[in-house]
């Protein structure tokens, strides 16, 4: 019947004049077929567009991988690649990677290198194959207990409830049970995001339990749920807050992570590859969103956003967000087409008027700025996983997979999409105005990011109306949960200083050894001289030393009490001015934790100090501005 009504709403949206009102504040929330409608129209208007673009674009080719390379590819990806090939006798670093791995990343990997090496011996290839229970073997005996302590191939086996990450009593050990009993322990509903569980632990726990059949998340025809993050007293992590090298190994953990995920909850993951196609090396539209960055940065330094879009957006922002409409009703296509050719021409010099751009037409240009990149914001990697959340069974399991996904977007992609959810939540903030719900700005926005030309277009033939109400679900999460999204989820960071730990470990050991062998005594006296912390040397136990080079209070010894937060600390530098020093303002400087387990840290105002201490007692702790 759906499909029905879709074809009888699309012949007959052809006919709705562009003015046409319609009373769109009855049911927000509903996926009714007059906010399909706007879907409609609104792919009808880019298969316009495109009709008037003589010079037709070359699709993108999504190459379909051979056996065996995906896998490959995914193991690459994940920083795994010395598992397998030429290399992989060197996999030491993987080791105490592996040794971090919840049960279900585990198996996530696992099934990956199984598939490789079957790949790999009917290919026959030269270099040894490592047996998969090998690779976790070797990594139990390489640490004692690695991963579990029992029978090598426990990972397989998932009745091997007991099995603790290692062997130690650390404080951020992850272990399945420990894992279970804080699941139990948490009085969580079913709007508290837990981010100190690993999601595919979570949904594994679920799936055994009766608790998963409660609520289903699928439809788009009730309220969304008003999802909140519960307070983390080591303070919320946030994408841009971790040093680069600790942000490569987070990117490792949420692609394994979303894959367990993606596993343990039936969906395939299946990364893309594009087949490279030649694109424009300058220009503004259809240009890739690296070489646009590199060409602002030439004009503005440390330029993120492309500044074609920064400014559409402020032009539509500068006549007001209260025209009804915005964002729905499309510029005159010939307009908006010289538009865009004279702004290919003059942008660059500053001599293009603003002035003569109708909003309607600023709104066109920056929708069609996002479908001519030559590669989806989204990613060609990533956009048909983003697609398949909406089949994910639960609205928490598709918040948490959009969340992984975001901090596997490529920083260019991710921080222009920030730039755009913020501008559609800004839209929507006027919706008493403009009439734009969330429910229409998805609808409208959904088919810009989600129909990609040569990726989009056959899938949208196949199951029209499914793809677009799902596609537009997705993107209503996506806007209204935004603030979630980019979050670094706690059981991730705490994978991350456990890896960093562990790799300080080895090096100490290799260190030490080598002395040892220099000089032996001497040696011990100076190797337990080097164990103590460098804050034991001068700072009595509870206190932490502080430094500040950019204040003018340069140090401070702080003494850590139970309610003592970031913030609090970052005010008392500041509230100490001399005359001679700069003044910087609170939001300018940040209090980071560095070193110890983790590379570098910008900590959130409300972070507990005694807890964050206790996590890191090796951290050293510096106010300083952030890095843009």
């Amino acid at each position: 019947r759906r499909s029905g009504q879709y074809t009888m709403n699309h012949d007959h949206s052809k006919k709705i004049p562009d003015g046409a009102s319609f009373d769109r504040s009855g049911s927000q929330d509903s996926l009714d077929e007059l906010s399909m409608d706007d879907y409609w129209k609104e792919l009808e208007n880019i298969h316009e567009t495109r009709g008037n673009n003589h010079e037709e674009r070359v699709a993108l080719v999504v190459k379909e991988p051979d056996e065996g390379e995906l896998e490959e590819e995914w193991l690459k990806e994940a920083g795994l690649s010395n598992l397998f090939g030429e290399s992989s006798g060197d996999s030491l670093e993987s080791m105490v990677f592996l040794s971090t791995l919840t049960r279900t990343q585990k198996a996530a990997v696992e099934k990956r290198v199984e598939t490789v090496t079957q790949t790999m011996r009917k290919k026959n290839k030269q270099h040894q194959i490592p047996d998969v229970r090998d690779i976790f073997r070797l990594e139990n005996d390489s640490k004692g207990k690695v991963c579990d302590g029992s029978e090598p191939s426990a990972v397989r086996t998932s009745e091997n409830k007991n099995e603790t990450l290692d062997g130690t009593k650390g404080n951020f050990s992850l272990g399945t049970d420990e894992q279970k009993s804080l699941l139990e322990d948490m009085p969580s509903s079913d709007t508290d995001i837990n981010l100190e569980i690993s999601f595919a632990e979570q949904a594994a726990n679920l799936k055994d339990s009766s608790v998963g059949k409660m609520y289903k998340g699928g439809g788009g025809d009730t309220l969304l749920p008003n999802f909140r993050l519960p307070k983390d007293k080591t303070g919320t992590t946030k994408i841009g807050d971790l040093a680069p090298q600790d942000m490569k190994k987070v990117y490792s953990l949420a692609l394994i992570e979303l894959t367990a995920l993606y596993d343990i909850l039936g969906t395939e993951f299946k990364q893309q590859k594009a087949v490279k196609i030649k694109t424009k090396d300058s220009g503004l539209f259809g240009v890739p969103l690296s070489l646009l960055l590199e060409q602002d940065q030439k004009k503005i330094p440390g330029t993120k956003i492309p500044l074609i879009f920064q400014k559409l957006i402020a032009q539509i922002e500068e006549t007001t967000l209260e025209t009804e409409g915005l964002l729905r009703i499309p510029g005159v296509a010939t307009r908006v087409k010289g538009l865009c050719q004279e702004l290919e021409a003059k942008f660059y010099e500053g001599t293009f008027n603003w002035e003569n751009v109708k909003q309607h037409d600023a709104a066109s240009l920056l929708k069609l700025f996002i479908r001519e990149l030559p590669q989806p914001l989204l990613t060609v990697e990533y956009l048909k996983a983003f697609q398949d959340v909406q089949n994910l069974p639960t609205r928490k399991q598709q918040l948490q997979a959009l969340n992984l996904l975001v901090i596997l977007l490529p920083e260019a992609n991710r921080d222009t999409l920030k730039v755009l959810l913020e501008f559609l939540q800004r839209v929507i903030d006027h919706r008493d105005k403009n009439k734009m719900t969330l429910k229409n700005v998805a609808m409208v926005m959904a088919p810009n990011l989600f129909t990609f030309h040569g990726l989009g277009s056959k899938t949208i033939e196949q199951s029209e109306f499914a793809m677009a109400a799902g596609t537009a679900n997705v993107m209503r999460f996506m806007i209204q949960y935004q603030k979630l999204l980019w979050t670094i989820p706690k059981f991730i960071v705490n994978q991350v200083r456990k890896q960093n730990t562990e790799s300080q470990k080895k090096e100490k050991k290799d260190k030490a050894m080598k002395k040892l062998l220099k000089k032996m005594a001497y040696d011990r006296e100076k190797h337990e001289r080097q164990e103590k912390t460098p804050n034991d040397t001068d700072v009595p136990q509870g206190v932490i030393r502080v430094q500040a080079p950019h204040l003018s209070k340069v140090s401070m010894a702080i003494q850590l009490t139970e309610e003592l937060k970031a913030g609090d600390i970052v005010a008392r530098f500041l509230s100490q001015k001399s005359g001679n020093v700069q003044t910087l303002k609170k939001e300018e400087v940040f209090l980071y934790e560095i070193g110890g387990n983790i590379g570098e840290r910008c900590l959130d105002d409300d972070t507990y100090m005694k807890d964050l201490y206790q996590l890191n007692p090796n951290a050293e702790w510096v106010i300083k501005p952030k890095q843009s």
